[in-house]
């Protein structure tokens, strides 16, 4: 029998490949990307929450904001934000459902001016994963296992990667995954 961890949607992840596409995620190609610099190693994970419009799940959006495809009239808030050309590797939806952007061979434009142990560009050197939340409400149980299923993937593939929060690199400027995030949830889940 599937688990949850492995099944959203009938999705079943397989490996990530060496092309940087990890199989069973439905793949969305974003323009917001480019070649990481030379010589530059993934060694960090940053975990990310995000809901269009805020607070808001479900519908088509955050997908049209990663692919330059947002209506700036569909919503008074993406007037705001329709002009941005952000991506990320990754966004895990409610019920656990994996998209796809960018592979994790190449640079998603979701950090941002960020830190991380003294490295600026932290672009350069991680993989973006967007959980759809916001910092209001807690994340859901499917989140929490496809995200551990994806970070277990991206470790056999990048041994000893770091984890971080958007907070954590960019503090000051940015609040996710926010405080209803379940760090140690997270951390029991990937030691199962």
């Amino acid at each position: 029998m599937k688990t949850p961890a492995r099944r959203a949607r009938g999705q079943i992840l397989g490996v990530l490949r060496g092309d940087g596409w990890l199989s069973g995620a439905r793949r969305v190609d974003s323009p917001n990307q480019d070649e990481r610099p030379p010589g530059v190693h993934v060694d960090l994970v940053v975990i990310h929450a995000i809901s269009l419009p805020p607070d808001q799940f479900g519908g088509p959006y955050v997908e049209q904001l990663f692919t330059n495809r947002l209506d700036a009239a569909a919503h008074p808030y993406f007037a705001t934000i329709a002009h941005l050309r952000v991506s990320a590797h990754f966004l895990i939806r409610r019920d656990g459902t994996l998209l796809q952007f960018v592979s994790t061979r190449a640079r998603a434009w979701h950090a941002g001016a960020s830190n991380w142990q003294g490295r600026e560009r932290c672009n350069d050197f991680s993989i973006g994963i967007e959980l759809e939340g916001c910092d209001t409400l807690p994340f859901e149980t499917a989140q929490y296992r496809r995200l551990a299923a994806v970070l277990r993937r991206i470790g056999r593939r990048h041994p000893g990667v770091a984890l971080a929060g958007h907070s954590d690199i960019a503090p000051g400027r940015k609040t996710d995954p926010g405080p209803h995030f379940d760090w140690p949830r997270l951390k029991r889940l990937l030691h199962d």
